[in-house]
């Protein structure tokens, strides 16, 4: 590998305006849309089992809710929004975005049959779709390189604080009043968000910060070109499958961890609004941010931290995991669930960085698009569904533990994930290899 001087990833001097107080602004808002995005996606997981006996669905049905109904319009919708986010501006789609599912989602407490509450769930999904890839877009044309991989991860943060947000706030209102009313508020929140963001965020020049493009205006990708370019490229498509098999893990087990905790260890709502909403903030949040950090670190000495660093992390993560499935009561499961938590989501800044730096920047939103399609649909179309599955198929012999021994064979899918990032490595190695010779 060739040595690699730090200067280039300094931002060139004429674009150290641009990562100022706007910049900041404009990664905030993203960032609390972000929460709302991922507080509304899991006020379903959180609020299961009041929705299950109001609505009488079984796991089954849940796992479809969360997974494949609500993946199926979340990812392939992202396809053409991400084609026309690349081509209009961007932060108004992510605000008709966020009015599409806030309203949605006031829908899913309204819903008085399993029919009507999918519908919600699948148009959620659908508004959803245009919140993420346009944000990866603009924020990475606000922040230079050498910086995209701390501003993503802080960005990235909104997963773990919307989940704590959802767990505390959904648990809390669905013990004291109804778990109705929770759907109702955080859609209505969302909507007053979406009419502001507009005012606060302003569209960011495309490729502005990279100094290839700088110079001249980017031209408009071809739809088939940048889909055709990202299959080709065996480091996205690896990125994006080692982050698709990591999430049938992380949404397999975030859609039924409160279930769990609650039906098998004798948590109380209660519980879950303090203590579980606590451990999902320290741990998924600290995760985030900590890998944002070593993604910028180690990434400029050498290309395979994007790959090794989930690598390293999945293999700490899986003992853990198992320990926390096994735990006979739910403190000490809380307690061992930290160490995955923690762990599991370091794949997603570094995917997220690695494909908005392999393509061009007027190819960054439909990537992003791709990039969610491919992980979304195998980890949130599958994990769920297949937990759910699993579940329904043990309970008959298992009656009392039919979800642990459900979540215990998620254990050759961590081995998988971890195969994946370590064949990532050995392309990006081979590819800096070959760089560094044509040097």
């Amino acid at each position: 590998m060739s040595a690699t001087p730090l200067e280039p990833d300094r931002p060139p001097l004429a674009a150290k305006p641009l990562v100022g107080s706007r910049a900041w602004v404009a990664l905030g808002v993203l960032w609390f849309i972000y929460v709302l995005n991922f507080l509304d996606r899991q006020l379903l997981s959180i609020l299961a089992k009041p929705i299950q006996d109001a609505l009488q669905i079984t796991d089954g049905q849940l796992g479809l809710l969360g997974g494949l109904y609500f993946a199926f319009f979340y990812c392939f919708i992202a396809i053409p929004v991400g084609w026309f986010a690349d081509r209009t501006n961007r932060v108004a789609v992510v605000s008709i975005a966020c009015a599409i599912w806030s309203a949605a989602t006031i829908a899913c407490g309204l819903s008085r049959s399993f029919g009507q509450l999918a519908v919600s769930r699948m148009t959620v999904g659908f508004g959803e779709a245009g919140g993420v890839p346009p944000s990866y877009a603009i924020i990475t044309d606000y922040f230079p390189p050498g910086r995209r991989g701390m501003a993503l991860g802080l960005y990235n943060l909104g997963p773990p604080v919307g989940a704590a947000l959802g767990i505390a706030f959904g648990a809390s209102v669905a013990a004291a009043f109804s778990w109705r009313d929770a759907f109702i508020a955080i859609g209505v929140v969302g909507l007053i968000v979406a009419v502001v963001t507009p005012f606060l965020v302003k569209e960011p020049r495309r490729g502005g910060l990279d100094q290839a493009t700088s110079a001249s205006a980017p031209v408009r990708a071809g739809f088939w070109a940048t889909v055709k370019m990202f299959f080709s490229n065996p480091v996205l498509v690896l990125a994006s499958l080692g982050s698709g098999v990591t999430q049938i893990v992380t949404y397999g087990l975030g859609n039924f961890a409160v279930l769990f905790l609650m039906r098998e260890k004798g948590m109380t709502l209660n519980d879950v609004a303090l203590w579980y909403a606590l451990v999902v903030a320290v741990g998924m949040g600290g995760g985030i941010f900590a890998s944002g950090w070593l993604i910028d670190r180690y990434t400029r000495r050498s290309k395979k931290a994007y790959a090794l660093l989930p690598a390293i992390s999945l293999s700490l993560a899986l003992p853990l995991y198992v320990a926390f499935v096994w735990a006979p009561s739910w403190p000490l499961a809380l307690a061992l669930m930290l160490g995955p938590n923690f762990l599991n989501y370091f794949y997603l800044s570094s995917s997220v960085a690695l494909v908005q730096e392999e393509v061009r920047p007027n190819q960054r939103v439909m990537a992003g698009a791709l990039l969610l399609l491919v992980m979304n649909f195998i980890g949130m179309g599958v994990g769920p569904t297949y937990v759910g599955a699993a579940s329904d198929f043990f309970r008959a012999a298992h009656p009392d533990n039919s979800l642990q021994i459900a979540l215990y064979t998620l254990i050759p899918v961590y081995l998988a994930a971890i195969g994946l990032f370590l064949g990532l490595a050995r392309v990006l190695g081979r590819d800096t290899s070959r760089a560094g010779g044509a040097q």
